[in-house]
């Protein structure tokens, strides 16, 4: 998968606040997460229809946090 260079990075509205904050960005095919800490340490980078199949199952629970 290319490496983007994304533009529209936010944080995530699920961090904290604190030390465990990541961020997200996207474009057409791909969505890339990073550490807010550290910037430069890399990002992960997800097929766009993945991404929302992960957040699908999280939001029917299907990952139990615990």
């Amino acid at each position: 998968m290319r490496d983007p260079n994304f533009t529209n990075w936010r944080k995530s509205t699920r961090s904290s606040g604190g030390a465990n904050c990541v961020e997200v960005a996207h474009d057409a095919t791909t969505v890339g997460v990073r550490d807010t800490k550290d910037r430069t340490g890399g990002t992960l980078l997800f097929p766009t229809d993945g991404w929302r199949a992960f957040l699908g199952d999280v939001r029917e629970g299907v990952f139990d946090p615990s």
